[in-house]
């Protein structure tokens, strides 16, 4: 009886070790939700990006993503996310600011990043953010140098005497970096004037607005704006009025110049950062929010061209042509 028993228990034993090295090697699925604000050049790259980079770390076959995308509705990233939530998904990636600020609020459970989103405390309503939001939120933020922005304005437009912002109103992220630029400006005796827009129904008339009283416009990471580059070129390209913009892909649709990041890169570290907390490799409360580490100045040669910027002299200081 006691023989009977040992070799019973053997055999349980070994098919639970059996049962657990079958279990070890088999790799984990996972679900994520993307909720994108709209699409556009710059965000649909940032997501590709992130989906690039957790395919390579968790392998194709172990990711399901459900990919979704508000079409510029704030209240629409709201359903999106709860959508998410009631559907239990392991991860979401928020690109842009309401995407971040409507999963910010609906869970504290599920681990949120964000990309493409300026600054966090500003979007998030944090005093003081020092670079970790903490919690179950973390991420990647676009923010370009705005001193080099700037200096950006006054470096190609010398003689330039005001500078108009044009931006968003309803996007905090765009009100930030115009505060910045603003102050920049004006402590160099540049008069400066905010042209804001609520949505993309009156952004040609404000455009207008802005070419006809400035020297120079400059417009911020702004997804309205990035939307709708071909009506604010419309407006502004006739007038001979220069377009400094905050990323390439305003700058492609309606601008001069820009000091820019790659969206791609942008998402492909949000993407590994998402892998990290997948696998168990990282605590998303303990996350620092990530900032592009490369910037490269670029131009827009067919505005150059008919606005009669010296493209050669643009080369000489490092600019590079968009799309070369």
């Amino acid at each position: 009886m006691k023989k009977l028993l040992s070799l019973v228990l053997a055999v349980l034993m070994t098919a639970t070790l059996c049962l657990s090295l079958a279990s070890c090697g088999e790799a984990k699925s996972f679900t994520v939700g993307i909720c994108q604000i709209q699409p556009h050049p710059a965000l649909d790259a940032a997501t590709q990006g992130f989906k690039d980079a957790l395919v390579e770390a968790l392998g194709e076959e172990n990711v399901t993503f459900l990919d979704q995308n508000a079409h510029g509705d704030a209240t629409a990233c709201t359903t999106i996310i709860t959508d998410f939530v009631t559907k239990n998904v392991d991860l979401i990636l928020a690109n842009a600011t309401p995407a971040l600020q409507a999963a910010y609020n609906g869970t504290t459970t599920i681990p949120v990043l964000g990309t493409s989103v300026t600054e966090y405390g500003t979007a998030l309503d944090i005093d003081n953010f020092g670079g970790l939001v903490g919690g179950n939120v973390s991420g990647t933020s676009d923010l370009a140098p705005l001193d080099q922005q700037a200096e950006m304005i006054t470096d190609l437009f010398p003689d330039a005497k005001k500078v108009g912002m044009l931006y968003c109103s309803g996007e905090p992220n765009s009100a930030y970096q115009v505060k910045v630029v603003r102050e920049l400006l004006e402590a160099k005796n540049i008069t400066v004037t905010d042209f804001s827009f609520s949505d993309s129904n009156d952004i040609a008339a404000v455009a207008a607005a802005a070419a006809a009283a400035s020297d120079v416009i400059y417009i911020p990471t702004d997804n309205t704006a990035a939307t709708c580059t071909e009506a604010i070129n419309g407006a502004v390209l006739p007038t001979g009025t220069p377009i400094i913009a905050g990323e390439e892909g305003i700058c492609s649709g309606c601008g001069v110049a820009t000091l820019s990041i790659s969206y791609y890169d942008l998402g492909v570290t949000t993407g590994k950062m998402a892998a990290e907390i997948l696998k168990g490799d990282a605590d998303i409360a303990e996350m620092e929010v990530a900032y592009a580490e490369n910037f490269t100045k670029k131009y827009n040669r067919a505005n150059c061209e008919a606005l009669g910027v010296d493209i050669a002299a643009l080369e000489s200081a490092g600019y590079v042509a968009i799309g070369d």
